[in-house]
């Protein structure tokens, strides 16, 4: 069944230039001009993900992405911002709003597409148990354990929910705040450098299986779980 794709724009040419590279990788597209247009098509039938341009006429892409997430119909559906705006506090207010990835204008179709597999990937990795397969690791959820191919890692309760977390986000760079507030919860005070003991923990106990540079420092931002070298 082909992905539901909805696309809020309101430069018709990148609409319909995104909207054709969809159909080219076999997804379905639906376009919005607004705020207005894309509540509209949501309510009519929810997407599987929706392109979110910053800059929209009436309610930004920031507002309209907030109100999303704030809605129990939308709440969990991935959204990608389409941004001119490059600076680390945009993306970071597009983080904070709930949305799951961004693209710099202008981006080529190829990788706008390549972002898109990549978030509905991380959407549907888990199955709803917590169990999820990435990059020659299994987390078997119910049972709260770890393998790497069929053997089972010792994993400790921190790493554990710090490599579910990883996972279930891959290709995504997360600051240690961040991280803090996902894994620890934002109402536990933790220093920044906490998150540095683990990740050098988490990576400890990947090394032996050849694991560990799934765990990427990003010099200036913070961490990302990647399976891209």
């Amino acid at each position: 069944m082909h992905k539901r794709i909805l696309i809020v724009e309101d430069e018709a040419s990148i609409r319909d230039m995104v909207a054709f590279a969809l159909r080219k990788a076999d997804m379905d597209a639906v376009n919005a001009a607004d705020a207005r247009a894309a509540l509209v098509a949501i309510a009519d039938k929810p997407p599987d993900l929706i392109l979110l341009d910053w800059m929209l006429p009436g309610m930004s892409g920031l507002e309209l992405a907030r109100r999303l997430r704030r809605e129990e119909a939308t709440a969990e559906v991935p959204i990608i911002m389409l941004t001119a705006r490059g600076e680390e506090a945009d993306r970071v207010n597009g983080l904070e709003a709930g949305v799951d990835d961004y693209v710099v204008k202008p981006f080529s179709t190829r990788e706008l597409i390549a972002r898109i597999r990549a978030v509905l990937r991380r959407s549907h990795g888990d199955d709803g148990s917590g169990s999820i397969e990435l990059g020659g690791l299994r987390i078997d959820g119910p049972a709260h354990r770890v393998y790497a191919g069929p053997t089972q890692i010792a994993i400790g309760p921190t790493e554990y929910r710090l490599l579910h977390f990883f996972m279930t986000h891959a290709e995504r760079v997360y600051s240690r705040t961040q991280l803090l507030d996902q894994v620890w919860g934002g109402s536990v005070y933790v220093e920044e450098r906490t998150v540095d003991v683990h990740i050098r923990r988490l990576r400890k106990t990947l090394e032996p299986y050849g694991l560990d540079g799934l765990v990427q420092t990003v010099r200036g931002a913070g961490y990302r779980f990647s399976v891209v070298a």
